[in-house]
């Protein structure tokens, strides 16, 4: 079969040929949005393999990873005009799903390639999903606010003439992501065996039964029963605020104003629910970022065997150097931050004791040659680790306008898979907080991250004896993996950044 494009194939023979050209030993390719076969091919790459060579159709890229989304043509054996069913893209090398933020285009719109045509909240950031191609948007499988959408399910359908968007008014889609179907010939699983028959209920007592929490009585004042059958409001799931916990009359009358219908409420993992128990609250839903750093860093602190250490870090010499580079440079626009030294002297202590600047993987450590140093910025939208490349190579000025550059991105959530992919150092900065001295979950596959806390003034011996001077200090504390790194050598890292931060004329060596 000649390697010309399925879609270009499919155009210049009749409608009634589109069938039979996707036809190969028995199996027909026909859904709308891949190349899919009954016989069990799931994925275009099978497909291609499926037709022995045979057409292709193009699989889309958005900023450097491969989209989801694959193009094909016609819906039950050709019966819908040309068009493209577009799956949930991985927008990152982890995405294994996403939220649908918001689209930018409505249904009818017309669509050029470079349009942005929804925002999908990944576990890094909100994207954008920019359009491949050209067409005309004629279905939304799924709305704005769809939430876990998994990588490859279809999102929306593009046709390519403005006239055949109604003919998709009512396309459904069975879904990119499904689980692939049993092969031809293959026997089908077994139905699983019927259940047992329940249990004849027992007769129902003229009123229920309280439920009993780990054994208790259900206690209530007389009056409170009174009030109970007179409102019909179950005394269950009540918490009574009266003395050794007895229901009260104003433990009902509260039950009915907030709609109590008897049920205890419960929790997931099917134990009574104390919120009760608790003042007025608002749930807020979990965002996809705030889910995905609750899900690593749990795993972190479970998985690695973590240990710390602290060192206490002159400042005066640097402070005094920042304002100096930050006088002559005030022309040209550059403002230097205690950030910017803490980034530098880290890379430089990772070339010095390259041991720090590793990752666990598995059967074997992995040991950079550069340092990409990722900086923790929590924002609005949960916690963002944009990376500086190569910041052991790269200047001062050069660091600080990176930095500023990847902390307006992540405030503005901005951040493209490239800011945030990678890194092998981390360092988490809460001095200007005020904070003086934290212990930080080290962000794997990363070894370590620096927790760096608030500088302040103490009193020191001074250079003549008897004498005492001022001096600024800072608190850093450094937690390591220790699968990956000993005690040792993270005391020697520290040592070298100590050495660098005391003495910043020495990073310039």
């Amino acid at each position: 079969m000649a390697s010309t494009c399925l879609r270009h194939a499919m155009r210049r023979l009749a409608p009634t040929m589109r069938k039979a050209l996707i036809q190969v030993e028995g199996r027909t390719f026909h859904t709308a949005s891949r190349v899919s076969a009954v016989a069990g091919v799931r994925s275009l790459a099978v497909a291609r393999s499926a037709l022995a060579g045979g057409a292709t159709c193009r699989t889309g890229v958005q900023r450097g990873f491969a989209d989801s989304s694959i193009r094909s043509f016609s819906a039950a054996a050709a019966d819908l005009p040309p068009h493209q069913e577009l799956g949930m893209p991985s927008l990152s090398p982890t995405m294994t799903e996403g939220n649908i933020a918001g689209f930018k285009k409505n249904v009818g719109d017309k669509i050029e390639a470079g349009d942005v045509l929804c925002e999908i909240e990944t576990d890094k950031a909100t994207m954008e999903w920019e359009s491949m191609e050209s067409g005309y948007l004629a279905k939304i499988l799924a709305p704005t606010g769809t939430q876990n959408v998994k990588v490859g399910t279809g999102v929306m359908v593009v046709c390519e003439e403005e006239g055949d968007i109604a003919a998709f008014a009512n396309y459904t889609s069975a879904g990119i992501a499904d689980a692939p179907p049993t092969q031809a010939g293959a026997p089908a699983a077994a139905p699983p065996p019927p259940a047992a028959p329940a249990a004849a209920p027992a007769a129902a007592p003229a009123r229920a039964a309280a439920p009993k929490v780990d054994g208790a009585r259900l206690f209530a004042s007389p009056l409170a029963r009174r009030l109970s059958r007179e409102m019909g409001v179950p005394l269950e799931g009540i918490a009574g605020t009266g003395e050794n916990g007895r229901i009260t009359k104003a433990d009902v009358e509260a039950a009915k104003a907030r709609g109590h219908t008897g049920a205890a409420a419960t929790t997931a993992a099917g134990g009574v629910d104390g919120s009760m128990f608790f003042p007025d609250f608002t749930d807020m839903p979990v965002k996809m970022v705030q889910k995905i750093t609750a899900q690593r860093l749990t795993e972190s602190k479970q998985q690695i065997p973590h240990y710390y250490l602290s060192v206490d870090v002159q400042m005066d010499k640097l402070m005094a150097a920042r304002a100096a580079l930050n006088r002559s440079q005030e022309k040209a626009g550059v403002k230097l931050s205690v950030t910017d030294f803490i980034v530098k002297a880290s890379a430089l202590s990772l070339m010095a004791v390259p041991s720090m600047n590793s990752s666990w993987m598995g059967d074997t450590v992995r040991t950079y040659h550069a340092a990409d140093i990722s900086i923790a910025v929590q924002t609005e939208h949960g916690l963002m680790v944009p990376i500086v490349k190569d910041a052991d190579s790269k200047g001062l000025s050069n660091l600080s306008s990176d930095l500023k550059a990847l902390a307006a991105k992540a405030r503005d959530n901005k951040l493209a898979p490239a800011d945030y992919t990678g890194g092998t150092f981390t360092i988490s900065n809460l001095g200007m907080m005020g904070v003086k001295q934290f212990c930080a979950i080290v962000n794997p596959p990363q070894a370590a991250i620096l927790a760096v806390g608030s500088s302040e003034k103490r009193v020191i011996p001074g250079k003549a004896e008897g004498t005492y001077e001022e001096g600024s200090f800072m608190s850093a504390t450094i937690s390591c993996d220790h699968r990956v790194v000993d005690g040792a050598v993270a005391a020697e890292w520290l040592a070298v950044f100590k050495k660098y931060m005391e003495d910043p004329m020495t990073m310039l060596l």
